[in-house]
């Protein structure tokens, strides 16, 4: 048996990148995943994946910026599935500011930079966690929310994102203060890996290239991270019982770049 064995994991973002590494990991240990994700093509694409390894799926178009879709994709899915037990707050709209190095400074950073920051991930991340709350109260739970060590850092041209990041890990430390009565846990993952996301900004800026492998080059480890086989167990510890007594930490998965 897995270690995610008879549980029921919502994976936002899950369509590519991050997201898509943890459903498989989380698919390969026993767990019935929901995909929400934005894109109806990627969503499917990765369900299919996850049937193919013989796990069971449920792909559910959301935009997690809109609460009304987060009810309703938490409904379907606890009508799929039954109640919910792991949670995972992945899904992030990228703004300009947050692309490497494609940056804006404080001073003239355009507001709808910041808004959409924040309403994708922080505001996103508390639509997720109220919907799941009722599921998760009398039986326990497992949250996972994503931030970044842009945020940690404080990396320059992106305040936008940086601050929003910081933000999901303030009110995931509340989380895990006002709902450990309750048996849930609350933990973030700031990671660090080779995403389509990444690749295409090396294509749409190829001026860009040999910037962002300086940045890369500073990593202790000397490799990018693999969304499946670096950043999808580490989830799937935080998901599974081995961190029962784990909650309000941020896991740096990053191969050491938060260090510099």
């Amino acid at each position: 048996m897995g270690r995610l064995e008879g549980k029921v994991a919502i994976i936002t973002g899950a369509g590519q990148g991050v997201g898509r590494g943890i459903a498989l990991a989380f698919a390969k240990e026993g767990a019935g995943v929901v995909i929400a994700e934005i894109n109806p093509e990627t969503a499917k694409a990765v369900a299919g994946e996850i049937k193919q390894l013989g796990a069971e799926a449920l792909a559910v178009v959301c935009d997690v910026g809109d609460e009304k879709q987060v009810k309703k994709m938490v409904t379907r899915a606890a009508k799929k599935f039954g109640p919910i037990d792991i949670l995972v707050n992945n899904a992030q709209r990228w703004t300009g500011g947050s692309a490497y190095h494609l940056s804006s400074p404080i001073e003239s950073l355009p507001e709808e930079w910041w808004d959409m920051a924040f309403q994708s991930g922080v505001k996103g991340t508390w639509y997720c966690c109220k919907a799941v709350f009722p599921y998760m109260k009398d039986r326990g739970g497992k949250i996972i929310n994503f931030a970044s060590y842009m945020g940690v850092v404080g990396l320059e041209g992106s305040v936008d994102y940086n601050s929003n990041k910081e933000a999901i890990r303030g009110f995931s430390r509340t989380a895990a203060r006002e709902w450990g009565k309750y048996k849930i846990s609350v933990n973030v993952i700031c990671p660090s890996a080779l995403t389509p996301s990444m690749i295409a900004y090396g294509m749409a800026f190829p001026d860009k290239i040999e910037e962002m492998t300086k940045e890369m080059e500073k990593i202790p480890l000397k490799r990018v991270g693999d969304p499946e086989k670096d950043i999808g167990p580490v989830a799937v510890f935080l998901a599974c019982s081995d961190s029962d007594f784990v909650t309000g930490q941020t896991l740096m998965v990053d191969g050491g770049l938060h260090m510099f």
